[in-house]
C-alpha cells in the first residue's frame, strides 16, 4: 500500500471529553440552534447572516472578530440572527495551499491533526465563552462532523462536496441547519437532489459503523455562483435566478424549502468588495417578491477585521491567508444595511 499510517488520532468521543463544552455554553447552543430552525420553517421572520473570514486559522484574530460581530448582534437582534463563520477546513481546488485549522494549527508549520483537532474545538469554544454566538463552520470531512457536533449551529456543503455520497447521507443525521451549495457546474438539480437526499432516512458505514439516520428537515440550498467551461464566473444570485429556484422547489417533494445566497466565490468572481452590491441586489428582489422574500432566508459574507487576503507568513492581524474578504468597516455597515431592509 501507498499509505503511510502515522499515528491513531483520538476518536471523537476522546476529544470531547478532553475538551467538553461548558454546560452553559450548551445552552447557548441549544437556543441558538431553536432560533435558526425557527427562521428556516417559517416561524421566525428573521434573517439570517452567517458572515465572516474565508478560513479561521488564529485563534486570537477569530475570537477578536466574533466578539465585535456580537456586539453589532445585540443592535440587530430583532431583524437578524448573526451567526460567523470560524471554517476550519479549507477546501483547495488543486490541492495546493492552506488547508485550515486541523490540517495546519500552525500555517507556518508542518501539518499536526491531533494538535489541528485540539485546536478547532477549543477555537470554537472560546468563541462560544467570549460572544455568545454559535458558530457556522464547512463539513468538508464528513467523519470529522463528531468532533463538532456538539458546538455548531450550521454546516455548508461546499460546491465540490454536495455531489459526494457520504456527504448527503451524513447530513441526513444532522440535528443542526445544513446548507448544500449548488456544484461549480451551476446544476441547480443537483443540489436539489442533494436535500432531497440529506432530509431522508438511510442506512450507511459510518466511522466503522452501520448506521441508521432519520433525515434532517432542515437541509436547503445555498447558491454561490458557477464556473462555464472556459473557467469563467457565472453568477445565480438574480431576481430571475431566484424565480428558477422556486418554480423548481416547487416540483420537488422538501420540507420547508429554503435559500441562503453565498454572495461571494463564483457570485462575486471573488471581488470581495462586490458582496456589498449583491447582497443590496437580493434584499430588494426580496421586496419585490412575496415568494421571493418566503425562499430567501439568509446571505452568506466573507469577512474579517482587515480586507483583503496575504500571504502565509504576511504578519498582518485579522487578514484572511486564503481568498480576500471584506474588511470590519464595511462589513458592520453591510449589516446595518440587510438591517434596514427588513
Amino acid at each position: 500500500m501507498s499509505f503511510e499510517f502515522v499515528k491513531k488520532l483520538p476518536t471523537p468521543s476522546e476529544i470531547r471529553e478532553q475538551l467538553p463544552l461548558p454546560a452553559g455554553l450548551t445552552e447557548i447552543k441549544k437556543a441558538r440552534d431553536a432560533e435558526i430552525r425557527a427562521v428556516l420553517t417559517g416561524q421566525d421572520n428573521r434573517f439570517l447572516v452567517i458572515i465572516g473570514p474565508c478560513s479561521a486559522d488564529n485563534a486570537d484574530s477569530v475570537c477578536d472578530y466574533v466578539s465585535r460581530l456580537a456586539r453589532v448582534s445585540r443592535q440587530v437582534k430583532d431583524k437578524l440572527i448573526l451567526i460567523p463563520r470560524i471554517y476550519t477546513n479549507k477546501p483547495r481546488t488543486t490541492g495546493e495551499g492552506y488547508k485550515g485549522i486541523v490540517h495546519q494549527p500552525d500555517p507556518e508549520k508542518k501539518p499536526d491533526f491531533l494538535a489541528g483537532l485540539i485546536a478547532m474545538r477549543k477555537m470554537h469554544i472560546r468563541a462560544i465563552e467570549e460572544s455568545g454566538l454559535t458558530a457556522a463552520d464547512e463539513m468538508l470531512y464528513p467523519e470529522n462532523w463528531r468532533y463538532v457536533s456538539d458546538i455548531l449551529s450550521y454546516v455548508a456543503i461546499g460546491a465540490r462536496s454536495v455531489e459526494d455520497q457520504q456527504h448527503r447521507l451524513t447530513v441526513s443525521g444532522f440535528d443542526v441547519a445544513a446548507g448544500m451549495k449548488n456544484p461549480t457546474s451551476g446544476d441547480l438539480s443537483v443540489m436539489l437532489n442533494s436535500v432531497y437526499a440529506a432530509q431522508h432516512p438511510h442506512s450507511f458505514i459510518y466511522r466503522g459503523w452501520e448506521v441508521n439516520t432519520t433525515g434532517n428537515d432542515l437541509a436547503h440550498t445555498i447558491l454561490r455562483g458557477a464556473t462555464n467551461k472556459h473557467g469563467n464566473s457565472i453568477p445565480n444570485y438574480h431576481y430571475e435566478d431566484l424565480n428558477l429556484l422556486l418554480e423548481m422547489y416547487g416540483k420537488v417533494d422538501l420540507k420547508n424549502p429554503a435559500c441562503v445566497i453565498d454572495a461571494n466565490h463564483s457570485n462575486s468572481g471573488k471581488q470581495f468588495e462586490q458582496q456589498i452590491r449583491i447582497v443590496k441586489e437580493v434584499m430588494h428582489s426580496r421586496r419585490l417578491n412575496a415568494d421571493i422574500h418566503s425562499l430567501v432566508k439568509g446571505v452568506m459574507i466573507e469577512s474579517y477585521i482587515e480586507e483583503g487576503c496575504q500571504k502565509v507568513g504576511g504578519g498582518v492581524y485579522g487578514k484572511s491567508i486564503t481568498d480576500p474578504c471584506l474588511g470590519w468597516e464595511a462589513s458592520e455597515k453591510l449589516i446595518y444595511d440587510i438591517a434596514e431592509y427588513e
